[in-house]
């Protein structure tokens, strides 16, 4: 395997990413404007819900799930290439830098559960989360990401 291959790989990885955290600082907006929806009087109410429990779902079945799919296999692939192609072994991914990645996207996939579990609650009607609350959380993929990306263009480590 060439190291062109791998810049493919990590250039495939970095789309993947670009469009799973485009998708999860969308989708918690569109949970804000739905929550707000409850105020409103009907015929209104009903039909605002619909249309943005439809865009919910579209953002998580058609970007947001595929997207992280696509970011963890070619991460790991990027993984085995460091292993195998470029001889780093296995003490590559517990280098403090690596390990802080992969904290970070291990996050930022809980993060994305917890967006799909509230999905699959505000279609239950069983939510208790408000707009502010889904104001006030908009930016934890971000403030994850940073540490991600920090942590991998910086290589820090110990000592």
């Amino acid at each position: 395997m060439s190291v062109d291959t791998f810049n493919i790989v990590r250039g495939l990885h970095i789309l993947a990413v670009i469009a799973w955290m485009a998708g999860m600082l969308f989708l918690p907006r569109l949970f804000a404007y739905d929550a707000e929806q409850a105020g409103k009087a009907e015929p209104l109410r009903s039909e605002m819900q619909a249309l943005l429990r439809e865009w919910q779902r579209r953002l998580l079945k058609i970007i947001i799930n595929p997207s992280m799919i696509a970011a963890w296999v070619f991460g790991v692939w990027m993984i085995f290439i460091h292993v195998y192609t470029f001889g780093a072994g296995w003490g590559f991914v517990a280098q403090p830098w690596m390990a802080t990645k992969l904290l970070a996207v291990t996050a930022l996939s809980g993060w994305h559960g917890f967006l799909a579990g509230e999905f699959r609650r505000i279609g239950a009607g069983t939510s208790v989360r408000t707009g502010r609350f889904w104001r006030l959380t908009n930016e934890i993929p971000f403030l994850i990401a940073i540490i991600a990306v920090l942590s991998v263009t910086i290589e820090w480590r110990f000592g």
